[in-house]
């Protein structure tokens, strides 16, 4: 096969790619635009890692519209080789087409960066999906008797991953979520997060901010202060002891230390526990499935 048969076959298969990614691309976009609100939308509240969930659905969709293209690709091209199809860059030179399908290729190569990229995001949502789902549903076993679990409270400093409110008091519960090849465990030093595995640190004070700010939007409800107990949460580590006395380490299965982590200015009054409960009901409500 010479280098026009070469040039005719890429250009017709990367025209059709891109068409597929047209349409694809719009029809996503549609059904983003006219999403009809779920019904019962009223009773319907986020769960444990909501927005990972989500995003993670929107990177599947991604992921497999690159596929889809590739796919497209691969079928022209061999159909186009192999019935040879309309002869598009007769008497061009060579050197005209060795441009050309020089530039077919980077575009080939960029959309398969995109996908190699789009599968690593996937795998790096997925990873935080499950420590959030783990985490959430231990949270569940633990507000049975404690009060109320949400997940994924807003606030104007960031989403809070989960949140136990009850007469003990209100605490809010971050995940970090990092991997390991090995059992490791964590540890806490003022807003220092290392693990005994990776030599890089991590610092807390973005998730210190955003439980002071859900403590001052909390405390806005009520018209009085409210404690808000800062819980940072690393599934699958083994929580070592700390030094902060500020924030509490805990892994999956030691979350329901926090049962035994108050004090007397933590407690809540019964009309502060259900104007809470009405204000986190409302914020937490899913908009859209």
């Amino acid at each position: 096969m010479d280098i026009q048969a070469i040039s005719d076959a890429a250009t017709v298969a990367v025209a059709c790619a891109i068409v597929y990614l047209i349409v694809a691309k719009s029809w996503q976009i549609l059904s983003r635009v006219f999403t009809i609100n779920p019904s019962f939308a009223d009773s319907i509240m986020s769960e444990a890692a909501q927005r990972f969930r989500d995003q993670l659905q929107l990177l599947s969709r991604r992921q497999s519209t690159y596929l889809g293209a590739g796919l497209v690709f691969v079928v022209m091209y061999s159909a186009a080789s192999l019935f040879q199809g309309p002869q598009l860059f007769v008497g061009y030179p060579d050197w005209q087409l060795y441009i050309l399908l020089t530039a077919l290729v980077a575009a080939a190569l960029f959309a398969l960066y995109r996908l190699l990229h789009t599968v690593f995001t996937w795998r790096q949502v997925r990873f935080l999906r499950d420590a959030n789902i783990a985490i959430g549903h231990q949270l569940q076993r633990i507000a049975n008797g404690h009060g109320r679990a949400y997940h994924d409270v807003p606030t104007s400093a960031g989403v809070v991953d989960h949140l136990l409110l009850g007469h003990n008091g209100v605490y809010a519960i971050n995940v970090i979520a990092k991997r390991h090849l090995k059992k490791g465990s964590a540890q806490l030093d003022g807003n220092i997060l290392s693990f005994s595995t990776c030599k890089k640190s991590l610092s807390i004070v973005e998730i210190i901010a955003k439980s002071n700010r859900l403590k001052k939007e909390l405390s806005k409800q009520t018209g009085h202060d409210i404690n808000v107990r800062s819980v940072i949460a690393v599934p699958g580590w083994h929580a070592a002891e700390q030094t902060c006395v500020d924030n509490l380490l805990v892994n999956e299965r030691t979350l329901a230390m926090i049962s035994g982590w108050k004090d007397q200015a933590d407690y809540l009054m019964d009309e502060d526990v259900a104007s809470l409960q009405k204000y986190l009901t409302e914020i937490c409500k899913r908009t859209t499935l």
